[in-house]
């Protein structure tokens, strides 16, 4: 369901009416609150909560709760709800590099420096592009996310089942991630397990931070594997054991092996020295971070399936200027 054309501006004379929206499949098994929340964009969640507790929104002409989960062929009633009137922001329609679609997935290899969805002063993302590039898409949601510096492999399920699905591999960890990264410093072992219990807080001015916190932090952990060694620099696979947000930067960062190019854990002064390329290397204008392997199960077939995305042509260029690595 639409709601722009149920969700009327202050300005208009137009009388207001309720709408009846019959849930289909791929919208079964959400709860209420997170149905309206979803298709009431613009609309305050205090004003949702407010016409859920008052009962104004009905379930098969019947008084739910938000904790209600619908079920297919339920009939909502959504009563009239008026905005103030505020400016078109539009999204520009937008299709990715697309390594595996079917019936129920998107696998897509993201871009750095996109955001995979609107928020904190973005917007919109890569989700937000995609459904304005598909409107008769019925159901597209993000499985997991990517920082907004990071490369690579994004899933997004085209039905709700297949979501679920997914979520429940991930929660489970049936799932197998692997990253390519580049970090400074002379970094030794084949094969090395990093566990530092990770801290997720926001700064006053708004923004996401991590920190290794020994007291109240998530347990984390990822396996690192040396795969070419240079003069101050080596590329390694993460493999991600834990999902936390930040993991593999903060991980490093607090081993003293920053990632080139990041810009919130990383090693500023070299970040600036990167960006002109010498006589022993090329410039580097981004963070080193690609994730280019996912293995999961596919959520209609039971099929294994591993994708891969190549590394990003920018990162794939820095390493190609370094030569012939030490190992």
């Amino acid at each position: 369901m639409k709601m722009q054309k149920d969700v009327v501006p202050a300005s208009t004379s137009a009388p207001l009416q309720a709408q009846f929206v019959t849930i289909t499949e791929e919208e079964a098994g959400q709860r209420i609150d997170n149905y309206l929340l979803r298709i009431c964009k613009g609309v305050p969640k205090s004003h949702v909560y407010r016409i859920l507790r008052s009962g104004e929104v009905r379930v098969n002409k019947g008084r739910i709760d938000q904790l209600y989960r619908l079920v297919q062929g339920d009939v909502v009633r959504i009563p009239p709800i008026r905005l103030a009137e505020k400016p078109d922001n539009h999204v520009p329609a937008a299709e990715f590099d697309i390594i595996f679609e079917d019936t129920h997935l998107l696998v897509i290899d993201k871009p750095a420096g996109v955001a995979v969805h609107g928020g904190s002063g973005v917007s919109f993302g890569v989700i937000e592009q995609l459904r304005a590039s598909r409107p008769d898409a019925k159901f597209l949601e993000l499985v997991h996310r990517l920082d907004r510096e990071t490369s690579g492999l994004l899933l997004l399920a085209k039905k709700r089942s297949a979501l679920t699905n997914l979520h429940e591999q991930m929660r489970d960890g049936l799932t197998d991630k692997r990253y390519l990264t580049m970090v400074a410093g002379d970094w030794k072992n084949a094969r090395q397990h990093i566990k530092l219990p990770l801290h997720k807080y926001t700064t006053a001015d708004g923004e996401r931070r991590v920190t290794v916190s020994h007291e109240g932090g998530m347990a984390s952990h990822t396996i690192f594997s040396l795969l070419k060694k240079f003069e101050g620099f080596a590329l390694l696979e993460a493999e991600l054991k834990t999902g936390r947000t930040h993991q593999i930067r903060v991980h490093l960062s607090s081993s003293e092996f920053p990632i080139l190019g990041d810009d919130k854990y990383g090693d500023f002064a070299l970040n600036k020295a990167l960006l002109k390329a010498t006589d022993q290397r090329g410039a580097l204008k981004r963070m080193f971070l690609h994730a280019h392997q996912i293995t999961f199960t596919h959520p209609e077939s039971g099929k294994n399936m591993t994708l891969n995305a190549p590394l990003a042509a920018e990162c794939e260029r820095f390493l190609v200027s370094l030569g012939k690595p030490l190992n």
